[in-house]
């Protein structure tokens, strides 16, 4: 199949992304060896921000009306504040290798979502898709071990789902929101950098003046929440048909499993990877019987 310019230079975004995306969890991980959550969130939070308004002054895109600042300004607390602060507090008691597969579970988690927010209906495909991904759940925190107790800590479990819950309540509202994307990140990040700042001061103090947590604040704030979203917001403009390029976002949480255990040096269980496999097969096949959902 012969591409176009614009597919090859969609896809080299797109693909860059990916790569930056793999390396996030074990970011996370290293990052919250020297730094707690909300320390994180808040470095990362500030660089962003500052990421963002540089891209949005470049396009020219900068003022918004006062009734999309209010939306801007609740967006934020949704993300960053509180995703990657739940997000992290998930990181910080669970392993990288059973923290990162219940987060990419979102998806799922917004076609659920969408029934009585967008009253969508889920066709059987869907429903065999979401049934599917949440028996890789089931695999991945047993382990294999269905007779057993959860060996991991069930405040992660549940912070871990969370994040899904509050990553989809973000999309879902994005969806309706018509404000360029750049534009809206760089308020909605300016009204959280205050948030986090306070979560801080009244929390565990202000992150420590130090070469390390410049250095995981940088990777948190333009790996994970800059650089990545505007590459990808790029490829899904340049792309002639966004529903492919989408399927390559399934190659991200496998190289990050690969990162994980060649980084980090967690030993990666088998029923992870499998847990893995069949949590991306049902996310495949829901995506498949169900309308891609629009991030414009």
């Amino acid at each position: 199949m012969s591409l176009t310019a614009s597919d090859r230079s969609a896809y080299f975004c797109a693909l860059t992304a990916i790569a930056l995306w793999s390396t996030v969890a074990t970011g996370f991980k290293l990052g919250l060896r020297h730094l707690e959550p909300a320390q994180l969130v808040m470095l990362g939070t500030l660089i962003s921000t500052v990421i963002f308004w540089a891209v949005t002054l470049y396009s020219g895109t900068v003022r918004l009306s006062a009734r999309h600042l209010c939306m801007a300004a609740v967006m934020g607390l949704i993300n960053p504040t509180l995703y990657y602060l739940v997000l992290f507090e998930a990181y910080d008691r669970l392993p990288a290798q059973i923290a990162q597969p219940l987060n990419y579970t979102w998806s799922i988690t917004l076609a659920l979502l969408a029934i009585p927010v967008l009253k969508q209906h889920l066709s059987a495909r869907s429903m065999l898709g979401i049934a599917i991904s949440y028996a890789g759940v089931v695999i991945l925190l047993t382990q294999g071990n269905f007779d057993q107790p959860l060996a991991f800590e069930h405040t992660g479990i549940f912070l871990a789902l969370a994040s899904t819950v509050l990553w989809a309540i973000y999309w879902l509202a994005n969806a309706r929101l018509n404000i360029p994307a750049t534009a809206l990140m760089a308020w909605s990040f300016t009204f959280a950098a205050p948030l986090t700042v306070g979560l801080c001061l009244f929390g565990p103090g202000l992150p420590p003046l130090s070469i390390e947590a410049g250095v995981y604040g940088l990777w948190v704030g333009a790996v994970e929440m800059g650089i990545s979203f505007l590459l990808w917001q790029r490829a899904l403009r340049l792309t002639s048909s966004a529903a492919r390029l989408g399927q390559l976002i399934f190659l991200s949480p496998f190289a990050s499993l690969l990162l994980i255990g060649l980084v980090l040096g967690e030993s990666i269980h088998p029923a992870s990877f499998v847990g893995l496999v069949v949590i991306a097969l049902g996310i495949l096949v829901s995506h498949r019987g169900q309308p891609q959902a629009s991030s414009d």
